[in-house]
């Protein structure tokens, strides 16, 4: 996958992103779903100036609630 995010791969990364967008909105059919939307997204943020800050935004916003999720402590029954 590290050859899809080398600058000469624009011209697949912007349809491969596009056409993840769009399927992510037919999410209802079995193969399609919802995981499509936000890969898509990352896909076209590559390229796309105006994504990238959002998607930068949003990627940390999850590391950071995985992180705090990671550290909650467990608790024990039984």
């Amino acid at each position: 996958m590290r050859w899809l995010r080398e600058p000469s791969s624009r011209w697949i990364r912007v349809p491969a992103g596009i056409l993840l967008i769009v399927g992510g909105i037919f999410s209802i059919l079995p193969l399609l779903g919802l995981w499509m939307l936000p890969l898509g997204l990352l896909l076209l943020a590559q390229d796309l100036p105006f994504l990238r800050r959002p998607t930068r935004r949003a990627l940390l916003w999850m590391e950071r609630r995985w992180v705090r999720w990671k550290r909650r402590p467990r608790s024990t029954t039984g």
